[in-house]
């Protein structure tokens, strides 16, 4: 049995009880069980919604949950690829209403207005729409993606000219594909749709903030996201005849082979956009569909913001710039992929960066250029690993070295020998917290008693994205059990006040705009020496830390929550706090 259509969704059925989403779509027989616990359990591990999860994972599309969400609220689902909108009734709603809430009018009815929305959960949209228009507001549902696409046709045309340029490009038959690319793309005028195409689709992400272009073959289709602020949008579908095309040409803006598509690549691309240069590090990795492109965006003002911008509290800010300035010893700032630790580096060398001072960096890639460091390229593949420039820069008497990261016993032996001679040493390391740094050395192989000698400090942090100055409103309702999975006791939030961001044009409905770090900052002590030496465990590690004064991640991330930083669901988002479940509305 299959969903219903449209007309099957009268408003009158709000009443009867509900069925969630997921038991829905199971009794359709669009999904089964095991796909269900699947998404459950996706959809806890990232806290996302049940219908995020199963689009997200493609066991099922965008369509199949909002019917179903129209099925489980008792509103009409409205299908925007066959039923037109007259452009008389476009008028009902302003423009710009239409474009920063993403609804369209869809007639009136008597005294009241039929409008389509793509959230049944988003009462506030509701609410204010009843107030701006002064009338009552009857929601139907549709998929965002149509919306959006429906607007930028119609509402805003001018605002959509990638949607533009993909639509003027002449289908081809598949089996052409190849040598269209091939053919077209090898000239280089700048008015070949494809060029036009894949210039735009840079330049808006460039604009949009993004720091990642992820072009991703699909069976049908190739998705195209951003990722913003550290969370991937998606921005359209390219159809699937272009995939071939669309990758030539990106390969050749990279320096790529276009011929060889069996073992990954990497290139980079260097443009002007807005007046500025910008560089792009390319990935291109084959994959089940055809080859998938990843563009990291690489913003030479993204690390150059200063040690004040980074997020710190404080009394963080005054131990971070005390450890910097000591002559001797290792720094290491850990985390994951992502979480800003060359970020968090750069800002130190930056404030380090003087004349008196050498400093030469190992660093894999090289990614960012600064004027009056030393940096040096790791290439593996003549063997000019992290070790052997290491040894290189100890002849070269530098004061200061930064180490891209410490991968393995042999970096880390000469990072540590480096460090008792008299240098300073910056580095990363990829784990969880700051206690587990030691634990994850000695393992190792590096001897206990040269990592408790020569680690100054090491500093966990992740980043947390800031909620939009422009659209800031009080919460009235947070969540009792988000705050209860954080930790926050009546006494903390006694008189305190929870913040959101209602969602704007300026930070594209997300209601979020930039991100700071939450950081923890471990400063060795005599204690800590003692217990790294006896090879202790982490939990042992992490308690006498916390004894002397380091505030853990989620303690200074609940801190900004109290200050109107961030919000607590993001904090959730990036902590993974345990016990989260999943939102099966």
């Amino acid at each position: 049995m299959g969903p219903p259509t449209g007309k099957e969704h009268p408003t009158s059925r709000m009443a009867k009880v509900r069925k969630k989403l997921g038991e829905t779509l199971v009794g359709w027989g669009i999904i089964d069980a095991n796909a269900l616990a699947d998404a459950l359990a996706f959809a806890k591990e990232h806290n996302k919604r049940i219908g995020e999860a199963l689009v997200e994972l493609e066991l099922c599309t965008e369509d199949d949950v909002i019917k179903a969400l129209a099925t489980q609220f008792g509103l009409e689902y409205i299908d925007l690829d066959k039923h037109a909108v007259d452009r008389e009734v476009l008028g009902l709603i302003p423009a710009k209403m239409i474009e920063d809430y993403s609804v369209l009018p869809l007639g009136e009815d008597g005294p009241r207005l039929k409008v389509i929305i793509t959230d049944p959960l988003d009462l506030e949209t509701l609410d204010l729409l009843r107030f701006k228009l002064g009338r009552e507001i009857v929601p139907t549902l549709a998929p965002l993606s149509k919306v959006k696409r429906f607007i930028d046709k119609f509402v805003n045309p001018q605002g959509d000219v990638l949607s533009q340029t993909m639509a003027s490009i002449d289908l081809q038959a598949p089996e052409e594909d190849a040598e269209i690319g091939s053919k077209t793309l090898q000239a280089e005028e700048g008015d070949a749709p494809i060029v036009r195409l894949v210039n735009l689709l840079i330049t808006e992400a460039v604009h949009t903030r993004a720091s990642d272009i992820h072009v991703e073959p699909m069976k049908d289709r190739v998705r195209v996201r951003y990722r913003i602020d550290g969370v991937c949008h998606i921005r359209d579908d390219i159809p699937k005849h272009m995939q071939g095309a669309v990758g030539t040409r990106l390969k050749i803006m990279s320096g790529m082979d276009i011929a060889e598509r069996r073992v990954p690549q990497d290139g980079r691309i260097k443009m002007k956009i807005g007046g500025g240069s910008i560089d792009f590090r390319v990935s291109a990795l084959p994959a089940y569909h055809g080859e998938s492109m990843v563009l990291r965006i690489l913003r030479p003002d993204s690390v150059k913001v200063g040690i004040p911008a980074l997020g710190f509290a404080e009394d963080d800010y005054q131990k971070f710039l005390k450890i910097i300035h000591r002559p001797n010893g290792i720094f290491l700032v850990t985390g994951p992929t992502g979480s800003g630790k060359t970020t968090t580096l750069y800002a130190a060398l930056q404030e380090l960066n003087r004349p008196d001072k050498k400093i030469i960096t190992a660093e894999d890639p090289v990614e960012y250029n600064f004027t009056g460091m030393n940096q040096c390229q790791v290439k593996d593949d003549i063997g000019l690993t992290f070790a052997k420039i290491l040894r290189a820069m100890l002849r070269q008497a530098p004061n200061i070295i930064l180490v891209g990261e410490i991968r393995d016993r042999e970096v880390g032996d000469v990072a540590i020998q480096a460090a008792l001679t008299g240098h300073l040493v910056f580095s990363t390391l990829h784990t969880n917290d700051a206690p587990s740094a030691i634990t994850r050395l000695i393992d190792m192989g590096i001897k206990p008693f040269l990592v408790a000698s020569s680690i100054q400090a090491i500093m966990g942090q992740r980043l947390i994205r800031v909620i939009c100055t422009e659209c800031k409103v009080e919460d009235p309702n947070p969540n009792p059990r988000t705050l209860k999975l954080l930790g926050f006791t009546e006494a903390e939030l006694a008189g305190k006040t929870i913040w959101k961001g209602a969602g704007c044009k300026r930070c594209g409905g997300t209601g979020y705009r930039g991100r700071v770090g939450a950081f923890e900052m471990m400063t060795m002590n005599s204690q800590i020496r003692d217990l790294a030496f006896n090879r202790s465990t982490t939990t042992q590690l992490r308690a006498a830390a916390r004894a002397s004064g380091m505030r853990s991640i989620l303690e200074d991330g609940k801190l900004k929550i109290l200050r109107g930083v961030t919000t607590p669901e993001d904090l959730l988002r990036v902590t993974q706090a345990e016990g989260v479940m999943a939102e099966t509305a």
